[in-house]
Parts: structure tokens; sequence; C-alpha cells
């Protein structure tokens, strides 16, 4: 869909913005809303009145404040109430995060919301009679306002946007009526897109779990749909071809062990040994983001090196989550993971897509220990019990799931990269309307 421009345009005087249509007004935001940085944090004071506090993760991860979602109760006092009280047509955004492309992330109020007030790490934007709110939340998801914030916004460990630079950030507004007309319309049209990407994720999680139960099919069933099958001894393992084996890692490990468990930071180097961290493990691969420590360190602790075709697995959190170190990364070292080296008669790829198979997940969940993260050790991940068919078999199911999975995978990646076009598209289109580069008055 293509929209047309408006007959004339004006220079804006704002850096990043250009030219807007010449009836709109460009104006700082303190002269269309009124702003309100909160101050009411989320702990219960005896002597306060009993409210529900709107916080920074409701306005961070919805597009409108309703009442039915579940703010945390606190208290506030009177005046608290009577100014971050929220009422229909105010916008709230967040005022700070960890980088300077993450803040003020808008969120509007459709409705009078008696009882609910606005809570610290929010600003509250309450419209002028001459400005709607719910295109004051647009402005704030276009392009050009986020990168006005960025540049506005300052701090080391943590940035903000204090109140002069939210102040006096410098936007363009058309008529009211106009206001109204295009919030109405990307609305609808924004709702569309949502919907498509709705369906792509939709999609991803269908084959997500369609790779899984492929994976967990072919390393506890084989690919012999023909071949006689018996009981596993394992109860959430069930059958398995008559002519496995079934035994615990112990019988096929020459070694596990735990990487290094001491603190490493003292020895990390712009170059030298790598050691792989927790985050740069993913089911069957290694990511980025890869730190190195010094090669004495690393020969001092050299029980722990991990050398090509060793399976690393993590150990807190994502507990049981394995690779398989590639060539590249022989000699590596790890932090506070689990290392384990087979034997030569198995294979390491097709151990590793065993131990990521739900199976072996719901294992390690079983055996684990912990609440907020589960935990496993190398006596759980010596005890896992695995199945074991011939050597050839192994080979014959990792080339079949290096081939299923790698179509999942591709599938995966194209319906991500239908996701990023439409949310590229989106916030063009909401850029391009609050800016005025596009006249939707035809299609409102």
């Amino acid at each position: 869909m293509s929209f047309p421009r408006y007959p004339n345009y004006k220079d804006s005087g704002v850096e990043w913005l250009g030219e807007v249509p010449a009836h709109w007004n460009v104006t700082r935001l303190k002269r269309a809303c009124r702003v309100f940085p909160s101050n009411v944090d989320k702990k219960s004071y005896e002597g306060e009145t009993p409210i529900l506090l709107c916080n920074y993760t409701d306005v961070y991860y919805n597009e409108a404040i309703s009442a039915g979602m579940d703010f945390m109760a606190a208290t506030a006092s009177n005046e608290q109430i009577a100014k971050f009280s929220l009422q229909a047509g105010d916008t709230l955004i967040t005022k700070d995060s960890e980088t300077a492309d993450d803040i003020a992330i808008a969120a509007h109020v459709p409705k009078d919301l008696p009882g609910v007030v606005c809570g610290y790490h929010l600003s509250m934007l309450r419209p002028t009679p001459a400005t709607d709110g719910a295109f004051v939340k647009r402005l704030f998801d276009s392009a050009f306002v986020k990168s006005c914030v960025a540049v506005r916004a300052n701090g080391l460990t943590r940035v903000g946007l204090g109140q002069y630079e939210l102040d006096n950030l410098e936007l363009v507004f058309p008529s009211l009526p106009e206001q109204t007309q295009i919030a109405a319309f990307l609305d609808r049209e924004t709702a569309k897109i949502d919907e498509l990407v709705a369906e792509q994720r939709r999609l991803m999680e269908l084959l997500k779990e369609k790779r899984q139960a492929v994976i967990s099919h072919a390393v506890t069933k084989g690919l012999n749909p023909d071949a006689p099958m018996k009981p596993s001894g394992i109860e959430w393992l069930g059958d398995v071809p008559a002519h496995w084996e079934c035994a615990s890692l112990a019988r096929i490990a020459n070694r596990v062990v735990v990487g290094i468990a001491e603190a490493t930071t003292h020895a990390y180097a712009d170059q030298g040994i790598a050691i792989l961290r927790s985050t740069n493990i993913r089911a069957g691969r290694i990511i980025g983001d890869i730190l190195f420590i010094d090669p004495v360190f690393a020969g001092d602790r050299g029980s722990k090196q991990m050398n090509a075709g060793d399976l690393v697995t993590v150990r807190t959190g994502n507990a049981g989550v394995t690779a398989v170190i590639p060539p590249d990364l022989g000699g590596c070292q790890c932090f506070t993971m689990l290392i384990t080296t087979l034997n030569s008669e198995s294979s390491s790829e097709y151990y590793c897509y065993w131990m990521n198979s739900l199976p072996a997940q719901c294992y390690f969940s079983l055996e684990g220990w912990g609440t907020a993260q589960v935990n496993i050790s190398v006596p759980i991940l010596k005890a896992l019990p695995i199945p074991m068919p011939t050597r050839a078999e192994q080979n014959e199911i990792v080339y079949f799931l290096d081939r299923e999975i790698g179509k999942f995978d591709t599938l995966t990646a194209e319906a991500q990269r239908a996701i990023d076009l439409l949310q590229e598209r989106r916030t063009a289109l909401i850029s391009a309307a609050v800016t005025g580069s596009i006249n939707i008055g035809g299609f409102a």
C-alpha cells in the first residue's frame, strides 16, 4: 500500500525531522502535555491508602494500559493518588533502561482507571485539550522520537531521560482532529501487522515442537519403523529397539568433570585461550561473544581443557543443554559447566542429540535441584540413562537429524526474517504517519 504526501511542506527547523506538512506545528512536549515523573514506589507504608500500581513492566510489554491487567498492590499518599492516578488519554513512558535505545517505551491509557497509580521508573504524559494522548503514544513509537531520546539520555551503568530533556523534546503536531484520525489509523494498521507477527511466532513454536519430536523419536526409537522393540527398563524412556542396549552415561564416558570453577575475571585477555560460559551454549551449537583467558592461567588447569568432540553441558539454569566442541575450539576451557569425553565407540553428535532430547531434559529436571534455577552435578550426568545403538546406527541417526533439523532451522529462520520485516514495516508506517511524511487522510 502506498500513501500520498501532503500538498505543501516546510522546514521543521528540528534536527532529525526535516520537512513537515506546512499546516503542522512544531512544539516542545511540555506545551502539548504535562509531564510528571512518578515517585510512587512498590512498597506499602502504614497510614497510606491501598492502591494498584502500574509498573515499568506493565508499560514496557503493553501497547495500552487497561483494567484487566494484573497490577501490583501497594500504597500511596493522598497527594500521590491525586497526581498520578491514571486518566483516559494519559501516556506512560519508561524513563530509564540499560541502553539508550531502550528508553521512553510508551503505553496509552484509553479509559480512566480509578485506583491505579503510575509507578516509579515511569513518567506520565497528560495531554492538553489540544492534544490526543493516543497520538502522543504513537509519536514515542516512532523512529524519530526514539533517535531524539537516545541522544539525550545520560548515565553509565543505567541510562535515563531527565525531566528537562523530556520536557523540551521538539515534536510535531497536526490539528486535534487530524491527530485523532492518525492515531485511529495506526491502531487499525498496526493491529493487522501484529496479527501477522503473531502468526509467524505461532509457526515458530510449532516448528520448535516438531523439531524436538523428530529428535526425541530418532534417538529413542531409531530410523527403522519395523524394528522389534523391547522395554528399556526406564519408565520415562519407554520401549527401544530390541537390539539396543541401555546403560548410564558413565559406561561410555572416559571423563566427566566440572570446568574451571574459580574466579577468572583477573585472567581475561584480548587474545589467548577461549573460555565458554553457559550463555555461549545452545542445544547442539555454540554461539558468539566468546571470552579469552591468559594461556598460562589456562595451562595451569590443563585437566579442564576441552578437545574437539567433547561434550559441554550447562550445569545451572538451562541444565542439561549440550553442545559438541568443534575443531576450531579444540583446547578451550569452560566456566563451571560439565565436560564429557566419550570413548571412541560413541558418537559425540548422537549423544549431543540425546542429551538435548525431551526425555533427557525431563531427566535433568527431575534429578536436578534448586527452585529458581535447576542445577545438575557430575554424579547426575554420569547416571543419565542412555540408549546405545550400534556406532553405525548412531552415525545414520546423526546424518538423518542433521538433514531434517536443517530443514526446520531454515523454516524457522524464514519466519524470523518475516517477523523482522513486519516489525520494520510497522515502525516505518508509524514514523511516516506521525511526522507527516505520508497523508493517510484518504485511508482513515
